[in-house]
């Protein structure tokens, strides 16, 4: 192998910043290796992908120390365009990289900025369209895609071209759990048989890990604190310490006090050797708790044998659809890309209107309101976050809502910086929108619904784009939303770990109905539902099933319990 990705005493600050975002990289990244890299926001993963693909510092100046050479030019001398013929680069927002009105078009674009001859452009396009399994949406636009379809139109557009090296920036944040192991192994197959150098910037540690990864490297202010083969690294603390949400079955297996070594393979459930664990985790099963009695509040949501078309001679989007919600449960909707789980919310807030049905609130059946008058009392906030910015500064963003209804400006402001300080963007009150990250983005649209005081509150993927810490403090503030003001909320998710760890009820969809309407920890324990629904069980699961411990929802309700545990123990903690 020979490098392909080299960084040496490598440092770089923003024109724009006092500080140096990154410092003192030393990285070598061979042809053909897979590296996952990880890090919270703000920990420099983003700007270094903008190193190796020639954004910086092209696209963003700033002053740069030491050096960094990719497939052998200087990004910085060689320019976007040299670099784009030998890095491809799927965005996290992949609405943003689309240039084209068909996906055919979309895939041609560097073709045509090559002045590919015509024939040889059709024949390239509809191979890299069948590799990635898009050949028949060619005449589609990209914006009516699912998340994974749009996924699989980038990665097709950087194909293409036949670059040597892939980078993925957060490739899961908009997929459902089905959808992204598909790109997964998608991504390892290209890895594996074309040789392709793939950089991964993710989160989602586990769901990458379902297939092999050469090295994970962690970064923390701006520097690689840890680069190692996954196996040593899951070994250690490290991830925890620097927030990073580590695999379930691990983080059970340390909670319950279990020393794991390199050489059992903990990198993937399916290949660890748990037969040295088993004693001590089945003790510690033994004395976990378990989930609270049944929800027994008025209902606060009531939907009656909704169905739904967009237009009379379309077919029905959501069929027959019943279930209720009471006040102040926390309750996940989950379900594959397009199974019309953004329909039925678009549905409840009277952005469209049902075909047949009722829905009621309170008891009330709220069909003949507004779009306003549901808006008094059910806020919305949207999966792209995109489409609900509509001013530059955060402060007036957030503010809008309260703006429009005329609340005096000393109340407007307090509760603003009230909203802004519980969802972490208080700093950045003052910054234009377009300067701050996708996750930051989606912090401001819930601040923006949370700043009007909703009595049921929908998130649509309120955690994509969120690093483990972010996500964490979004929904431990909406746990104690939910708690303390009875505030009901409905979470529109691909997130196993959200729907197990905050939603003790899940609502699954499928093909526009209700597949499943039960306990989180049961539906995802459960082969047929999870299969059906596009969703994946949980690696708690398979570990129980390796520990013989039945039913396998037991040990995820007793995972959950003593998390939540240990989490309120914290919290209390740091409140003496």
């Amino acid at each position: 192998m020979s490098p392909v990705v080299e960084f040496k005493d490598f440092s770089f600050q923003y024109r724009t910043q006092t500080k140096q975002t990154l410092k003192n990289i030393n990285l070598t990244i061979q042809q053909g290796e897979k590296v996952l890299i990880a890090g919270a926001s703000g920990s420099g993963k983003s700007t270094l992908a903008k190193c190796i693909n020639g954004l910086v510092p092209s696209a963003f100046p700033g002053k740069t120390t030491g050096s960094v050479t990719v497939c052998g030019l200087n990004p910085t001398k060689a320019g976007i365009f040299s670099m784009s013929k030998h890095v491809g680069t799927v965005l996290q927002d992949t609405d943003g990289q689309f240039i084209g009105l068909t996906v055919a078009e979309d895939i041609a674009f560097a073709l045509e900025n090559d002045n590919t001859p015509t024939q040889a452009m059709h024949e390239r396009v509809l191979k890299a369209a069948e590799i990635v399994n898009v050949a028949s949406l060619l005449k589609q636009a990209p914006g009516a895609l699912s998340g994974g379809q749009k996924q699989r139109v980038s990665l097709a557009g950087i194909l293409v071209d036949d670059v040597d090296v892939f980078l993925f920036d957060e490739p899961l944040a908009n997929l459902d759990p089905a959808a992204g192991k598909k790109i997964i192994a998608l991504i390892d197959e290209l890895n594996r048989e074309q040789n392709k150098t793939v950089i991964i910037i993710e989160h989602r540690l586990e769901d990458v890990l379902c297939r092999h990864v050469d090295r994970i490297i962690l970064m923390e202010s701006g520097e690689i604190v840890a680069d190692a083969d996954p196996d040593k690294l899951l070994c250690t603390d490290i991830l925890s310490q620097k927030g990073i949400r580590e695999p379930l079955y691990l983080a059970a297996l340390k909670y319950a006090g279990c020393t794991l070594r390199p050489e059992e393979k903990p990198a993937h459930i399916d290949t660890l050797d748990i037969a040295p664990h088993k004693e001590k985790l089945l003790a510690w099963f033994q004395q976990t708790g378990r989930q609270a009695a049944e929800d027994a509040n008025p209902v606060a949501l009531e939907l009656k044998n909704i169905s739904f078309r967009y237009d009379e001679n379309a077919p029905l989007t959501i069929k027959n659809v019943s279930f209720s919600i009471r006040k102040g449960e926390m309750v996940s909707i989950v379900g594959t890309n397009g199974a019309g789980k953004s329909t039925l919310a678009s549905l409840i807030c009277g952005f469209n209107v049902q075909t047949e049905g009722q829905i009621f609130l309170d008891g009330k059946e709220i069909t003949p309101l507004s779009i306003k008058e549901r808006g008094e009392k059910i806020g919305f906030v949207l999966q792209n976050q995109n489409q609900m910015i509509s001013k530059s500064i955060i402060f007036d963003e957030v503010a809008l809502g309260l703006t429009v209804r005329k609340i005096p400006e000393p109340e407007r402001t307090e509760r603003v910086q009230k909203i802004l300080k519980i969802c972490g963007i208080y700093k950045y009150r003052n910054w234009p929108v377009s300067a701050v990250s996708f996750g930051q983005k989606k912090r401001i649209t819930i601040a923006s619904i949370l700043v009007m005081n909703p009595e049921i509150l929908i998130l649509d993927e309120p955690t994509a784009g969120q690093d483990y810490a972010h996500y964490t403090e979004i929904m431990e503030f909406l746990r104690t939303l939910n708690r303390t003001l009875g505030i009901t909320i409905i979470m529109i998710t691909h997130d196993m770990h959200l729907m197990l760890e905050y939603t003790d009820r899940s609502i699954v969809i499928s093909d526009g109905q209700v597949l499943a309407d039960g306990k989180s920890s049961k539906i995802l324990t459960d082969d047929s539902i999870t299969e059906a629904a596009s969703l994946k069980t949980t690696s708690l699961y398979t570990l129980a099933v390796k520990c013989g411990i039945q039913p396998p929802s037991a040990l995820v309700d007793g995972f959950i319990h003593y998390e939540r545990q240990q989490r309120f123990s914290a919290k209390e903690g740091a409140n003496d």
